[in-house]
């Protein structure tokens, strides 16, 4: 169980590293989105060679055809991601960010009409969704949410998110979860270097080291998202996950001085509640 509150911490420090680098380094989005590719893989590096595992299977014409989907998903979640990082503050984005938990839990129920790796309970079903429309409260005002072309950006980016990690669940069994993220990232950064063509020397030392922390904590929770996928099921891990936008409010509250409401407080109180639900009682 510890796996993917493991996941929810490292996905809570990356938003915040993501965050100071873009707002406060002041960092062309196309730089950051090869940079940050290249600091993951770079992380990677010293483990990789230990835990490399591809299966024959991986190799089917029909998993390459997912694989394509699945990097093709993860360049535009990210490109849109880091458009709407530039502008927004972590609390105001967050909860537009959050609809990728429900868009991966009704993708999940979507397919698990024709795939066994999505199936679940009603018991994991209700809390779940209960906990993902929590984290979308905070940024209701009079009766409507209030949108700009950035929260239009994070919205698009987590429908592309949650796109990439159900269909990332089809073919996983097929590699070891480093395997999968590297090659998912290296493929990525391959298309960014080509399509931007960004300048590294621009980057300084301060900011290299802040992309370094980044690319850890990204890869710590791709790590233990897998596992937990592969352990508990896709629904079970997404709302464990949820956990990760408090941890945000607080560290963005503590580092970035970006203020909480009452809102944040509450939505933040039923999260924890169908969290506890579902370790008590799955």
């Amino acid at each position: 169980m510890y796996i993917p509150i493991i996941g929810s911490i490292a996905l809570a420090s990356g938003n915040i590293f993501e965050k100071f680098a873009l707002k406060k380094r002041k960092i062309d989005i196309f730089l950051y989105q090869t940079a940050s590719f290249l600091f993951i893989l770079l992380s990677m590096l010293p483990f990789i060679f230990f835990f490399w595992k591809i299966d024959k299977n991986a190799f089917l014409l029909k998993n390459i055809f997912i694989f394509i989907l699945v990097i093709l998903c993860a360049f535009f979640a990210n490109l849109f991601i880091f458009k709407a990082l530039k502008s927004e503050k972590l609390t105001t984005l967050q909860p537009i960010r959050s609809f990728e938990p429900i868009f991966t839990v009704l993708l999940a129920v979507l397919f698990s009409t024709f795939s066994k790796d999505f199936s679940f309970s009603l018991k994991i079903l209700i809390p779940s969704l209960i906990a993902s429309f929590a984290v979308i409260f905070p940024h209701i005002e009079k009766e409507k949410i209030v949108l700009d072309k950035y929260l239009i950006f994070a919205f698009f980016g987590s429908f592309f998110f949650a796109l990439e990690l159900v269909l990332s669940k089809l073919i996983l069994q097929f590699y070891s979860p480093l395997t999968f993220y590297f090659l998912r990232c290296l493929f990525i950064f391959i298309f960014s270097l080509l399509i931007f063509r960004p300048d590294f020397k621009k980057l300084d030392k301060k900011t290299n080291l802040i992309l370094l922390f980044t690319g850890i904590a990204w890869v710590t929770y791709r790590i233990a998202l897998y596992i937990s996928y592969d352990k508990y099921g896709v629904i079970f891990t997404t709302t464990i996950l949820l956990l990760a936008p408090i941890l945000t409010y607080i560290l963005a509250n503590t580092f970035l001085k970006e203020k909480l409401n009452w809102k944040n407080i509450l939505s933040s109180l039923i999260i924890i509640l169908c969290v506890v639900y579902l370790i008590l009682f799955k």
